[in-house]
């Protein structure tokens, strides 16, 4: 249910490409700029990782782009010794990021088992 209308928020089919594939997630309309942005961002560390040429397979090149950013997050929660500690990190918003790009890699992946 949408929190401001009380109403059962369908999910909608997206398209979206990653490392030039295209996959179909599901997504409530509310959440689809957030998807996208997690779209482009899975995109561009991959294509970084691809192009770097450390790393050829698709799946890998995935698992390496979810530490990466897993990597990133956990830096910015953790509080450096030489600065005061961070503004708390928004744990819904967090949550609903990590699972779209969660989502997205799993679509990654699919993709991979049928061509094996």
């Amino acid at each position: 249910m949408s929190a401001k209308t009380g109403v059962a928020v369908k999910p909608m089919q997206i398209d979206v490409s990653i490392l030039g594939r295209d996959y179909k997630v599901a997504c409530k309309e509310d959440e689809r700029a957030e998807l996208m942005q997690a779209v482009a961002l899975l995109d561009a560390r991959m294509r970084e990782i691809r192009d770097a040429g450390k790393v050829a397979a698709v799946d890998r090149i995935a698992v390496m782009a979810a530490l990466n950013l897993a990597n990133e997050l956990l830096r910015s929660r953790a509080p450096s010794p030489s600065e005061p500690a961070a503004a708390p990190i928004d744990d819904t918003r967090a949550r609903r990021r990590i699972q779209t790009m969660q989502s997205a890699i799993d679509q990654v992946m699919a993709g991979q088992d049928k061509l094996l």
